[in-house]
């Protein structure tokens, strides 16, 4: 039996990392994968279980030894995913859920046969509300803020290549919970 990776993609404060926090305790069988980024941890954030933070030419020596399934610079700061991580999972019929960036799910799209691959897209409405969900959680520069406003349109714009669509608005968690645990269940037995 072949394995599914399951990406869960985004825009920045749509509450990937709450409900994939969720998803660790209540399915501990599905593997989580740790990638690697560039860029500095954030309060409460620990190496080699949020990210792995490594430099910018450890990262480049990766890139250049072809070790990544998917990579992509994201706000200035690159991360990536390595091949190592995914694909001997992958071969042993297991199910790996990773949150991901849209240039990097393009890659793996290229990558993995569709009936490995499944989409799950969790939208949390407007630019306004992502952006007061951005602020909320971690100090970030206005520079690094108008970068995450440009992804955001092609991240939106990405939602309807999804194979299921959560919605998370502020005061739904709970809903948002149960139908993303749900649609990770079912997107498993595809």
């Amino acid at each position: 039996m072949k394995g599914k990776l399951i990406l869960v993609i985004g825009p920045s404060g749509s509450g990937k990392s709450v409900l994939l926090a969720y998803l660790r305790t209540a399915l501990p069988d599905i593997v989580f994968p740790v990638s690697y980024t560039t860029r500095l941890p954030r309060p409460g954030e620990r190496d080699g279980v949020t990210y792995h933070f490594i430099s910018e030419e450890e990262f480049q020596t990766h890139v250049a030894q072809g070790e990544f399934l998917e990579w992509a610079n994201y706000g200035g700061n690159h991360y990536g995913t390595l091949q190592s991580q995914i694909l001997p999972q992958l071969a042993r019929g297991k199910v790996i859920v990773r949150e991901m960036e849209v240039q990097g799910a393009h890659q793996v799209q290229k990558e993995l046969p569709p009936e490995q691959l499944a989409i799950i897209f969790i939208n949390a409405g407007s630019w306004e509300e992502s952006q007061r969900r951005i602020r909320t959680r971690a100090p970030i520069s206005d520079g690094e803020l108008m970068a995450r406003r440009r992804h955001y349109e092609d991240e939106m714009g990405f939602m309807q290549k999804a194979s299921r669509v959560i919605e998370n608005p502020d005061g739904r968690i709970e809903k948002a919970k149960e139908e993303f645990l749900k649609a990770v269940r079912e997107l498993s037995l595809q």
